[in-house]
């Protein structure tokens, strides 16, 4: 069964359209842009970012099929942090943790996350998905501005 497909912009997911029709995606790209892109809650409140006071989340989790699911990532946590190691290494754990579900639900028997800066004040995450019984891994890039940066420019 397929998503309607999501395409990934300078900041933000779209829905894509092909030949003035919604697309569709039978692949993994949709599915990792939810997991990714969308804020799951903190149940830490000392760790969202001062002046935000916000947990967000989706309002789906408060009524998860599964107890104790949940969607989304942390990513959201590093916005006001600086582009270092440190940061790089949550992203990669927040990644991990939003994408556990591909390895809990056996769609991936592999998934490896790589997080880097490959411009100033961007985060880049590499996704490799390894999928059961397939002969390669799918890699899949992603980038989006890291929000601290471009806010002491402003």
């Amino acid at each position: 069964m397929a998503d309607l497909a999501l395409r990934w912009g300078s900041q933000s997911a779209d829905l894509a359209l092909e030949a003035n029709d919604l697309a569709r995606d039978d692949g993994l790209e949709t599915a990792l842009l939810i997991s990714l892109y969308t804020d799951r809650r903190t149940d830490d409140a000392g760790k969202v970012p001062a002046g935000d006071g916000d947990a967000r989340g989706w309002w789906g989790d408060a009524v998860p099929v599964v107890p104790g699911d949940r969607i989304g990532s942390r990513l959201w946590l590093l916005a006001r942090e600086k582009e270092e190691a440190p940061a790089l290494r949550r992203a990669e754990e927040y990644a991990r943790e939003a994408l556990a579900w591909l390895l809990e639900d056996r769609v991936a028997e592999r998934v490896e996350v790589t997080a880097s800066v490959p411009a100033p004040h961007v985060l880049g995450l590499t996704v490799v998905v390894q999928r059961p019984g397939a002969d390669r891994a799918d890699e899949f890039r992603f980038h989006s501005t890291w929000a601290a940066q471009e806010a002491r420019r402003a």
